[in-house]
């Protein structure tokens, strides 16, 4: 399945039902009156959020939504019944944007969330409504009121504990398939990884999901490369693991190029707690990856996130044959607990009420 996470939809909520003009017309009943029922009222536009999804691809075949008209109102006071919803149903983590326009209407990121879009217009009035004392045979009813219709910009953002980045190329994927048993493409060659992927770690009896992000090239703000489009999944995880190339030329100016791009970015990914790595150790002889090791302490003490204050020494670590995989893992559940009790600490809990 085609990972999408941004789509555009038109939504069009349900229109009300007209109201009914009606006389009572039966045997013995001299004056049967006005009996018109009310229209019922259209269907709204609800975004639902579910568990089992983790794309968009839904919306990819299918852009229009509207939701069903509200039932006309009928003699003997009969009123017309409501119109079904249109029902959006979209994974975690999706936010919901009205067509040119900065600010999402709504951020869905809980399962069970519903949030009504558009509202189905009123159903119209029966003539049985509009029977006064000086009027006591109107023959007049309205008609249902229109409903609302918007275009929807839907974008995802992948809701994971922590997130893997780097440059092209610095075993994300070979690390991601060697700790949970997610399936990505793992070639010797940058930009393998064209979609963002998930996959859940089982560490010492417990668990947190891992989403991969493709890679960043200097000047991946300005669009190079694959840009920085992906760069909104990271958003939602609480720590980074940053992978460096053993290999590459000069770790310290590796580290300090997806730092840069981080920032330029924004969204609060600068100041992200993060985990350094040193992958791909077993390709390298000890005195080069030595080496390695001290120019990315070096960028990482003048590069590094503002809020790690004592930066650690970067942790070593090969996915092909498994060194230091259980190390970088257990580094990562502890910054994710401390997150956790980080975010409960400051939640506002609910005043006491005897």
């Amino acid at each position: 399945m085609k990972f999408l996470d941004q789509a555009k939809v038109h939504v069009r909520s349900g229109d009300g039902g007209a109201g009914c003009v009606s006389f009572r017309r039966e045997k013995f009943i001299e004056f049967g009156g006005p009996d018109g029922g009310d229209g019922g009222r259209g269907g709204d536009v609800v975004a639902a959020c579910v568990d089992g999804l983790n794309t968009l691809i839904d919306f990819r075949y299918q852009q229009h939504f509207k939701a069903k008209t509200g039932g006309h109102g009928m003699g003997k006071n009969r009123a017309g019944g409501r119109g079904a919803d249109a029902v959006l149903k979209v994974p975690v983590g999706t936010q919901i944007f009205v067509e040119d326009e900065e600010e999402p209407i709504v951020d869905l990121t809980e399962v069970g969330q519903r949030v009504v879009i558009c509202r189905g217009g009123n159903g119209g009035f029966g003539n049985a409504h509009f029977t006064s004392s000086t009027n006591r045979a109107p023959r007049r009813a309205n008609p249902g009121q229109a409903g609302e219709e918007r275009t929807l910009t839907l974008r995802l953002k992948l809701i994971a504990d922590a997130g893997l980045i780097g440059l092209p190329n610095a075993g994300k994927s070979t690390f991601l398939s060697r700790v949970t048993a997610a399936k990505p493409k793992v070639a010797d060659y940058p930009f393998t990884t064209l979609y963002p992927g998930l996959g859940v770690v089982n560490l010492d009896g417990r668990e947190f999901v891992l989403a991969d992000i493709p890679g960043l090239i200097e000047g991946a703000h300005e669009g190079r490369g694959l840009g920085d489009r992906f760069l909104g999944h990271v958003e939602r995880c609480r720590v980074l693991l940053h992978l460096i190339d053993a290999t590459g030329e000069h770790a310290g100016k590796a580290y300090k190029t997806v730092r840069a791009e981080l920032e330029a970015y924004g969204g609060g990914l600068e100041s992200k707690t993060e985990v350094v790595a040193l992958s791909k150790a077993d390709a390298v002889d000890a005195e080069y990856l030595k080496k390695q090791r001290e120019r990315l302490m070096r960028a990482i003490r003048s590069a590094g996130p503002q809020t790690q204050e004592k930066p650690e020494k970067p942790l070593l670590l090969s996915a092909v044959n498994g060194d230091g995989v259980k190390e970088a893992l257990r580094a990562l559940q502890r910054q994710i607990d401390a997150k956790r009790v980080e975010a409960e600490a400051t939640q506002e809990r609910p005043a006491w009420r005897p």
